[in-house]
């Protein structure tokens, strides 16, 4: 089974900016796309940002384009999500996810595999 480790997460200020990591173990298929899911405090489960193994397609959701960027290094088995011009909107527990489907979106119901989630709180 694959295993989905998250980390970066942390406290900034409004302005601020993180880069999270997912590392992606027992993933060896060059098929999978991975994602960037949020849930902040009462909140559903959102998507927001993925990659497919291959590189594309990438999508991002509306609320974070031209803040965040998604990036891959399949050497190390690890996506990255630099968050840049961070509010407090932002403010959730993200979860990095894999799925076996190539074009899946971020339909969080197309992931079969998810970490265990790295806080991110956005305040002054």
């Amino acid at each position: 089974a694959v295993q989905l480790v998250e980390s970066g997460g942390g406290s900034v200020q409004p302005g601020g900016s993180l880069r999270l990591s997912c590392t992606a173990s027992g993933y060896s298929d060059s098929s999978d796309s991975l994602a960037w899911f949020r849930q902040g405090r009462g909140k559903e489960r959102e998507g927001v940002a993925g990659i497919h193994a291959g590189g594309h397609p990438i999508y991002y959701a509306d609320s974070v384009k031209g803040r965040f960027t998604v990036s891959q290094d399949n050497s190390k088995g690890t996506i990255y999500l630099q968050m840049n011009n961070l509010g407090p909107e932002d403010t959730a527990m993200y979860y990095c996810a894999s799925s076996p489907l190539w074009g899946v979106g971020l339909n969080p119901r197309g992931y079969t595999y998810w970490g265990q989630g790295t806080q991110v709180t956005v305040s002054s």
